[in-house]
């Protein structure tokens, strides 16, 4: 369950590619600078895209390194341009996708540290994935694609769910 989980969040991930491409198609057709983009947020008091991402991106790596033993990579969260928020994703696929299924082995047994948690309390592996990784992915990058849409980007549905494995059917 648990590399099929973090596998599904790549491919998430994956699909902010597609929408980094639209957006800079979006610019190019405005005449515009594509990385205003980056800075541009829903609300006052809501971070901006490039967090949103920022934030998605550590959350997949965090649930693929703590499920699997290892410690998750450091990023510098420094990201500003189209180009360095690409790299982001890029670099957190390709560790995630360092994490052989084999390394999940004891995911569900995993206690997992929050900084912020009560005194004393963890979370259990699974618990972890389902009530805090997944939900917090999804949530920054349903917020990552309502900016890039809410600027005039042309993402629809289908960018935010990716690509779908078909097979014939038989």
């Amino acid at each position: 369950m648990y590399f099929r989980a973090v596998s599904q969040l790549v491919r998430n991930l994956q699909a902010v590619e597609t929408w980094l491409d639209k957006a800079e198609r979006f610019a190019t057709s405005k005449k515009c600078d594509v990385n205003v983009l980056m800075t541009s947020r829903l609300a006052p008091d809501m971070k901006p895209f490039v967090y949103q991402v920022q934030s998605a991106c550590d959350y997949v790596k965090a649930a693929a390194a703590w499920l699997s033993q290892r410690e998750p990579p450091k990023h510098e969260d420094n990201e500003s341009t189209i180009d360095e928020v690409r790299a982001r994703v890029r670099k957190t696929i390709a560790f995630v996708e360092g994490v052989r299924s084999e390394e999940y082995e004891h995911a569900g047994r995993q206690h997992v540290h929050m900084s912020w948690a009560p005194a004393g309390k963890v979370l259990g592996g699974e618990d972890y994935l389902l009530q805090m990784s997944i939900p917090n992915v999804y949530f920054h990058l349903a917020m990552a694609y309502a900016i890039l849409r809410s600027n005039g980007v042309d993402v629809g549905k289908m960018d935010f769910l990716g690509c779908a494995n078909w097979v014939d059917a038989t």
